[in-house]
Formats: structure tokens, C-alpha cells, sequence
């Protein structure tokens, strides 16, 4: 909540509520009249006066302020006073006895307590009076906190100004008035700020503040500007470190202390001690109250729900703060004595929870103790299984907290840093909990968990990748257990190997991880082996694994451990088998979105960005490419924005914005290069293919894609060679290298990739037809095309289906090359390919048929894909900010363009582009 004073745009928010009290201003400048302004604590009702008397007075209104207080609450016509003093000197305009009462009321006179309706009336002549010669604004804030006596007469007031120039705002918690009298008076309630509003003041005040506290202080504040000023600032004066995580119960500052404690402190002690459990108990089951009494009953609650505290669930059996900022205060106004009381009973009534029992206890316990560390550890495992990385960590640091030995302490600080860094916690809390490791033990530092979070925090942080390897690949061969397979610190330092050498894009690296998990015993981890075997090189141990990976999808729909179902995603990826997984995936996205695991959210990003990819939801791809690089940029994970990228980069590949295409690519590969991140470099090189496809240069797209694979080969552990096999034959055709063609054509078939996955085998058929001679082409064209899923994947067939057609018209055989030709126009004008799209039409053309597109009118043939692009956009209303914020060009780029384009259209006017490109297509 701002100062007096503070400017009106500072209301972030408030326009509706700040316009309504500006009107009524401007009304009461002539007509009189009063306004109540009700609201929550810390909701703002202040911010809101100071800029409505702001505005009053810079319009020439006189404006009256009373402020209620606690101080002054039992001083007859203390707040009278306030609302009058000012107006002494117009006193002289009453008659004797009015004026005579208001001085005696005012203690300016002695003599006998003026009658109640005279006062009453010579109050309200004064403010009719001084008004005549200036408009006047009286301003009640806190009006609970006004005395009686000056309640009475304002209040009186308040209903006698209509027609006076007299306006009176009194601003007061809902539900709470005091003695002043609210009967009918208008109203205007304050309410909670919005979720959009809400984020876009923390931002404005706190743009520095990481993720994990900014969802939790937007959780706490519930839309109170008050509390999203002040619950930051209280954190930071606590300042926690790694050790220290996020308290469950947000601390107050001093400004919401106040507001809220104080109706607290004001409750029997019974009930304060039974809402304390009820705030350490998260879950606020009453019969867990219930189990944990020691010295309330039930029914002391009857004071917290009177006063509007509480409120009991309609099921009646749980109770409820009304905010979370009661639940802050009700913990803050307690002892530390009081807490860990508190804490103790409820660990002894959680005796079947054990989560819940272990973090009591935790908080319960000051003396290191194994039994209670030991306890928190397992907790932690519990919790892992839902993906809930911040309560790991901080089950894990209050166990080494606890634990006795330096041992003991450095082990579970290792196991809390890989967790955070897998995680994406923030990069200085794992910083820290690794110094705090090498603090604890001499030998810590080597153990397995320190090591793969140090690799990870490696590559985050712009390290090497072959650095990271080599980190892990020697902490796992000085492994004391090497061959353990029910070691968790080693299966999860394999996790990690998998994933460097997966960066990587070298087969050598993985030799390190192959030889690792063919020592376990009694045998690598099922989801360990599944995951690497089909997205490390599925081309080679694919199909030996798809019956297992068939099975795992077929109930994955009911899966409910985040890394079950991210793991089975990864694995479905190359196999196209992602739509399986896109239910679960979508709850992963939902549940970030809504504050949830960073990680999880992100890596389910990548995948459904996969499936939209092929399945032709392109638009919903760039939006969610969109949203995955801001998470990396937000909620830490830096390293996986080349992924996101790479998606932004296909897309503009595809939708012939070649420029843009190309300039991202070029951020991978320069990114990537130095760290020695492959796969970053051939993922680039696969958008570089397509934009060079799009624009019919077949000998780069040819050199790119046979970067990534060389022909007649699909390389070792390069899973993308699968996504490029077409595009290689395709360009290796048309730049004359038949024999290359053949030969890729041909391991193709000996790899069985056909049976991979259903896309696969659309492909697969397709290079066949593609290399066969005229009269085997098109049976193998229509086999391609006629598999049955052929149509899920829209860009290939289009693609399959303007190969054919080409083939068709070049053999002479134009009706049935028109026939695909169509298809294949129609498809790619739907998905927003408009390279593929100019070169379908064409193809009709050349085939005999003229289609109805500006080209024949206008001149549309003469525009480059990007051109044409631009020149749908601008038709359907775009600005050419806009257009450049949607295709990642500057707006004097767009601004040049259309300078090109206008001439080529034969028009003059922006308005003429519609019509000269076409309604239909625009």
C-alpha cells in the first residue's frame, strides 16, 4: 500500500475502482454526497484516498483527511476535531448556539456537553456553508478506530449532503464500520487485486525475485497489494540460504503485522494456541485438532469464526483461515517454545503420516538426533516420487540439519544439491549447498550426488560439456559400488551421464556410460535401460525395445510419478509415439504453471513442442516454444533454451521466414560450439535443412542434413538422422547424387526403420518412391500415402504428396500430378507453409492448372515467401510492430518490405492488400 501522496498510476490494478472514485468527486463538486469504501486489510483503501484527495485538490476542492486510531479511539470528538480544526475560521458563519456547540465539542470552550442533535446539525450547516464558496472532500480512513461520539455526528452528516458541494468518503474493513453508521449509503468494495495485476506489481517492485518465491508470495498474498509489498521485504530481512528453504508459513512484515496481529492478540489463549496448531497443520483436519489438544477444545474456536478468522469446511470437518496472511499472523504472534510444543503434538497425532510426522518432527527437534534425520530422509524419498523438488530439499537440508556426524550431514547436503541442481533450483542455493558439502567432510566432495550436481550446475553454467563427462564418468569408476544397481546415488549419476552424453552428440562419450550399466547387478534399472536404448540410438536398439515401451504407454495415462511419465516421453520421441503421453504431460504443464516444478513443467514443454511439430499444431507449438524459453530465462535451466530455439527456428523454416530461421540457428551453433554441446549443433543444422528446402537450395540443404548423418549411414547415436532421412534423399536427388540416394534408401530398409514408427514408415516409403524409377514410383507413392496414420502427420504427407505429383507432371501424366498437386497446395496453405505452398502452385501451373491466387492478378508469384508472409499479416491488420514481434524481425525490416511488396502488387495503399493477395488466403 503506497504513502500518502503517492501518484495515481502507482495504483497498479485499481483503474476501475480509482475511476469510480474520481466520478463521484466530480459529482460531488455540485451535488454533495457520501461514499463508504470497504475492503480488506492492506487491500489498498488508502492508496486509493491519497489519490482520490489528489486529484480533489488539484481541481480546486478543499479536502478534509481524518484518520482513525487506536490511540484516539476512546477520546470524545477526537476525530471530530481532526475533521474540523481546519474550519475554525468559518465558524462565525453559524448562529450562537450551533457555533458554540462545535467549539465546545472541539475543546476550543467549557461548558456543558452539547445536545447530540444540535451538534449533530450545526457539523453538518458548517461543511453545507464552507462548501458554497469552495467544494469540499471530508476523507474517513479507519473509521472503526473513530471515537463514538464523532462517529455519530459524521455519520449523521454523511446522509444530509446531497446538494451541498460537500462529498464524504469513509473507507473501513468489510464487515467491520464501528460506530459509524453505513445504512444506506452507496458502497464501493475494494477487492483483491487480479491474478494479472498481482504478478505485474511484484514485478514492478521486485523484478530481481527468483520464481519459487514469487509463486509462493502470490500464493500468501491472495491479490493484497499490501501483502505483495511487505512478504518479500520481510524474506529478505530473514535472508535464508540453501539450508534454509522457503518457510511453509510466510513471515509478516511490521506494517502487516499490525493489521493483522493485533485482531489475533486479542483472542482468549485458547483459541490463539488452537489456531496455531491449525496454522502448522497445513492439512487443517479437525480431527488431527482434535488428536493434538493438550489444553483447547473444539469449541474455542467459536471466537476465531465470530470474528471472521476461520471458517469450518461445509463437510464440517475442516477449518479454514479466511486469508493466508491470518495463518502468517496467527504463527507470527506465537513463541518458539509455543511453535515447538505445537509441532510435537501434532508428529505424535501424524503417527500414520509419515511425511507429515517427519517434518513435524524436524521442526520440533533443536539437538541433533539420527532417529529424526532418518526419519526426514525417507520423508524426502516420499516426496520425490511426486516431483515436488523444493520439499525434498528442504526435508534433506533439515536432516542434515540434524544429523550428528559430519558424515551423515555432508551425504544428505550432496543428496539435497543434485536434487535442487536436477531440479533447476536456484543456481546460488546449489552453489551453496555444495560449499556446505566440502565444509562437512573431507572425502564429501567425492561422493556421487555432489558429483552429478556439479555437472549439472557445470552446464548451466556454460561449462564444457567434456568436462562434465569426465567428472562423472571418474566418480563412477572410484565408485566403492560400481556395480550396485539399488545404489541411488549411482543410478543417479548414470541419469546425469545419460544426459551429457545425450548433449554431447558423440557416440564415443556413451562408451563410458554402456560399460557402467553392463556391470550392474542384478541388472540396470528397467526405465534406465528403456529410456537410453530409445533415445539414444533408437535406429539400432529401437525395435527390440518397442514391445516394452508399448506396454509402459498403454497405462500411462493413469500415471501419476512425474518422472515415470517424462521418462516414458523421452523414450517415445523418435518413435512418434509422443500422443500417448500428452494427457499426463499437459498435468505437468498445468501444475508448473500454477507453481508446481520448474523442471517438470519444462521438459513436458519440449515434448508436446515435439509432437505439435509433426502433428502440424503450429501455432500452439510457437506458443509453447515461446513459454519454455521464458521459463528457462525465469526459473534457471539456461542451458535447455538452444532447445526451444530450435523450435522457433523450425517454424520459421517451414513458414518460409528464412531469415529469422537462420539467424537462430546461428545462435546454436555459436553457443553450442563452445561448449561442446552436439546435439544443439544438429538440431540447428535440422532447421537450416528445411530452410534451405524452402527455398529450393538443394545442395545446402543436402550438405546440412548429411552434417547430421552422412548418406548411406544413419550415425551412431544420433537419434535425428531418423528426421532427416527424407529431406537427405530429396535434396541428394535433385542435386544429381542418385547413387547416395540408393545407398541411404538402402540402409533404410536394412534397419528396419519402417518399423519404428507408423510416421517412419510413411517416410521410409516415400525415399523409396522418391529413387525408383518411373514405373515403380508410383505404386511405392501410394503405399506411402495409404499406410493408415499417414494423415497425423500433415507436413509429410503434403511433402510426400508434392513429390509425387512432381513426378507425376514430369512423366506426363498432369490430370493424376493436379490430383496430389492440390492436396498437397491445400495442406500447406492450412498449416502456414508458405515456401511448400508457392512451390505446389507451381507445380499446378506447370501442370496445366491455373489457380486463384493473386499471382494471376497481381503479381503474388514475384513475392519471396517472406515477403508474402509479411504481406498476409499486414492485410489481416497487423501494425508492423506486430509483424515483427510474430516473425523475430525488426519493424524497419517489415517497414522495407512492404516498400518492396507494394509495387510488386500494383498497389498504393495498405488497404488493397487483402484483395490483391487474396481474401481467402489472407
Amino acid at each position: 500500500m503506497e504513502q500518502p501522496g503517492a501518484q495515481p498510476e502507482t495504483l497498479v490494478g485499481r483503474l476501475p475502482e480509482a475511476d469510480s472514485l474520481r466520478q463521484f468527486v466530480h459529482r460531488a463538486r455540485t451535488d454533495g454526497g457520501a461514499l463508504l469504501v470497504s475492503g480488506d486489510p492492506g487491500v489498498g483503501k488508502t492508496a486509493l484516498l491519497d489519490a482520490t484527495a489528489e486529484t480533489a485538490r488539484s481541481s480546486g476542492t478543499t479536502v478534509l483527511r481524518v484518520t482513525g486510531t487506536e490511540f484516539e479511539a476512546e477520546v470524545s470528538h477526537a476525530g471530530l476535531h481532526q475533521a474540523l480544526l481546519p474550519l475554525v475560521d468559518h465558524l462565525a458563519g453559524l448562529g450562537d448556539e450551533q457555533a458554540a456547540a462545535v467549539r465546545v465539542a472541539l475543546g476550543f470552550e467549557t461548558g456543558p456537553a452539547p445536545d447530540r442533535l444540535l451538534l449533530c446539525g450545526a457539523v453538518t450547516m458548517l461543511l453545507r456553508t464552507t462548501a458554497a464558496r469552495t467544494p469540499l472532500l471530508l476523507v474517513l480512513d479507519d473509521v472503526p478506530w473513530l471515537d463514538r461520539a464523532s462517529a455519530v455526528v459524521l455519520s449523521f452528516a454523511a446522509r444530509r449532503l446531497v446538494g451541498s458541494r460537500t462529498g464524504l468518503l469513509a473507507a473501513f474493513r468489510t464487515g467491520s464500520p464501528g460506530y459509524f453508521d453505513v445504512s444506506g449509503l452507496p458502497e464501493l468494495t475494494v477487492r483483491p487485486l487480479d491474478d494479472e495485476a498481482a504478478g505485474h506489481l511484484l514485478t514492478e517492485r521486485f523484478p530481481g525475485l527468483d520464481p519459487q518465491t514469487r509463486v509462493r508470495v502470490l500464493d500468501t498474498a491472495q491479490g493484497n497489494p499490501l501483502a505483495l509489498l511487505e512478504l518479500p521485504q520481510a524474506l529478505e530481512e530473514t535472508r535464508r540460504g540453501p539450508t534454509r528453504p522457503l518457510p511453509r508459513v510466510l513471515p509478516l512484515g511490521q506494517r502487516l503485522q499490525r493489521l493483522f496481529a493485533s485482531r489475533v492478540a486479542a483472542l482468549p489463549a485458547a483459541t490463539r494456541r488452537l489456531l496455531l496448531t491449525a496454522a502448522l497443520d497445513s492439512g487443517g483436519d479437525l480431527g488431527v485438532l482434535t488428536a493434538a489438544a493438550d489444553d483447547y477444545r473444539l469449541d474455542d474456536l467459536a471466537p476465531a469464526e465470530r470474528d471472521q478468522l476461520v471458517r469450518i469446511a461445509t463437510d464440517g470437518h475442516r477449518v479454514a483461515f479466511r486469508h493466508p496472511l491470518i495463518r502468517s499472523a496467527v504463527v507470527a504472534e506465537s513463541t518458539s517454545d509455543e511453535r515447538r510444543r505445537v509441532h510435537r503434538a501434532l508428529a505424535a497425532a501424524l503417527a500414520e503420516d509419515p511425511e507429515r510426522r517427519a517434518w513435524h518432527l524436524g521442526e520440533a527437534t533443536v539437538e541433533p538426533d539420527e532417529e529424526v534425520a532418518e526419519e526426514l530422509e525417507a520423508a524426502a524419498r516420499h516426496v520425490l516420487a511426486r516431483g515436488d523438488y523444493q520439499a525434498v530439499v528442504s526435508l534433506l537440508c533439515r536432516a542434515a540439519d540434524l544429523s550428528p556426524s559430519a558424515d551423515g550431514r555432508a551425504r544428505r547436503l550432496a543428496e539435497a544439491a543434485y536434487v535442487g541442481a536436477e531440479g533447476m533450483a536456484e543456481t546460488r542455493g546449489t552453489v551453496e549447498l555444495l560449499e556446505g558439502v566440502r565444509q562437512a567432510g573431507r572425502q564429501a566432495h567425492a561422493s556421487l550426488n555432489y558429483v552429478s550436481a556439479a555437472a549439472l550446475l557445470l552446464l548451466d553454467s556454460d561449462g564444457h560439456v567434456d568436462t562434465a563427462h569426465r567428472l562423472l564418468a571418474g566418480a563412477i569408476e572410484a565408485h566403492p559400488h560400481p556395480a550396485d544397481a539399488h545404489d541411488t546415488s549411482l543410478v543417479n549419476a548414470l541419469w546425469t551421464l545419460a544426459l551429457v552424453c545425450f548433449v554431447s552428440g558423440r557416440a564415443e562419450l556413451w562408451a563410458a556410460f554402456h560399460s557402467a550399466t553392463a556391470r550392474l547387478a542384478p541388472e540396470p534399472p528397467a526405465m534406465l535401460s528403456l529410456v537410453t536404448g530409445m533415445f539414444a540410438d533408437p535406429a539400432r536398439d529401437g525395435i527390440a525395445l518397442l514391445p516394452r515401451l508399448d506396454a509402459a504407454l498403454a497405462t500411462v495415462h493413469r500415471e501419476n510419478d512425474p518422472a515415470i511419465v517424462q521418462n516414458l516421453a523421452a523414450a517415445a520421441w523418435y518413435v512418434d509415439r509422443l500422443a500417448d503421453v500428452r494427457e499426463p504431460l499437459w498435468r505437468l504443464i498445468r501444475s508448473g504453471r500454477a507453481g508446481g516444478p520448474g523442471r517438470r513443467r519444462l521438459v513436458a514443454l519440449m515434448d508436446v513442442c515435439v509432437d505439435d511439430f509433426h502433428r502440424g499444431a503450429w501455432a500452439e507449438a510457437a506458443e509453447l516454444a515461446a513459454e519454455g524459453l521464458g521459463l528457462c530465462e525465469e526459473a534457471g535451466g539456461r542451458f535447455f533454451g538452444w532447445y526451444f530455439r530450435y523450435h522457433q527456428a523450425l517454424l520459421a523454416a517451414v513458414q518460409g521466414r528464412f531469415e529469422t530461421s537462420r539467424a537462430l540457428a546461428g545462435q546454436m551453433i555459436g553457443w553450442a560450439g563452445a561448449r561442446g554441446v552436439g546435439t544443439a549443433v544438429t538440431y540447428a543444422r535440422h532447421a537450416l535443412v528445411l530452410a534451405d528446402l524452402g527455398e529450393g537450395d538443394f545442395e545446402s540443404a543436402y550438405q546440412h542434413a548429411t552434417a547430421i548423418s552422412p548418406a548411406g549411414t544413419l550415425a551412431s547415436h544420433v537419434p535425428h538422422a531418423l528426421w532427416v532421412f527424407l529431406d537427405l534423399v530429396e535434396a541428394a536427388v535433385r542435386t544429381d547424387r542418385t547413387t547416395e540416394a540408393e545407398q541411404h534408401v538402402r540402409v533404410l530398409d536394412e534397419t528396419g526403420v519402417a518399423d519404428l514408427s507408423p510416421r517412419l514408415a510413411v517416410l521410409a516409403a516415400a525415399c523409396a518412391a522418391v529413387v525408383a524409377p518411373d514405373e515403380a514410383a508410383a505404386k511405392l507413392f501410394e503405399q506411402a500415402l495409404t499406410l493408415p496414420t499417414a494423415g497425423a502427420w500433415p507436413f509429410d504427407t503434403a511433402r510426400i504428396r508434392l513429390l509425387y505429383g512432381e513426378r507425376l507432371r514430369r512423366s506426363r501424366a498432369a490430370t493424376e500430378a493436379r490430383v496430389q498437386l492440390r492436396l498437397a497446395h491445400t495442406a500447406f496453405q492450412k498449416l502456414g507453409a508458405v515456401p511448400w505452398a508457392a512451390r505446389a502452385e507451381r507445380e499446378l501451373r506447370a501442370a496445366g492448372e491455373a489457380t486463384r491466387t493473386a499471382a494471376d492478378a497481381r503479381g503474388v508469384a514475384t513475392l519471396t515467401p517472406q515477403e508474402l508472409e509479411i504481406a498476409r499479416l499486414a492485410a489481416s491488420g497487423l501494425s508492423n510492430k506486430q509483424i515483427a514481434e510474430r516473425l523475430y524481425v525488426s519493424p524497419r525490416t517489415v517497414s522495407t518490405h512492404l516498400y518492396q511488396i507494394f509495387p510488386k502488387l500494383g498497389i498504393t495503399r495498405r488497404a488493397a492488400l487483402r484483395d490483391a493477395i487474396g481474401g481467402d488466403e489472407a
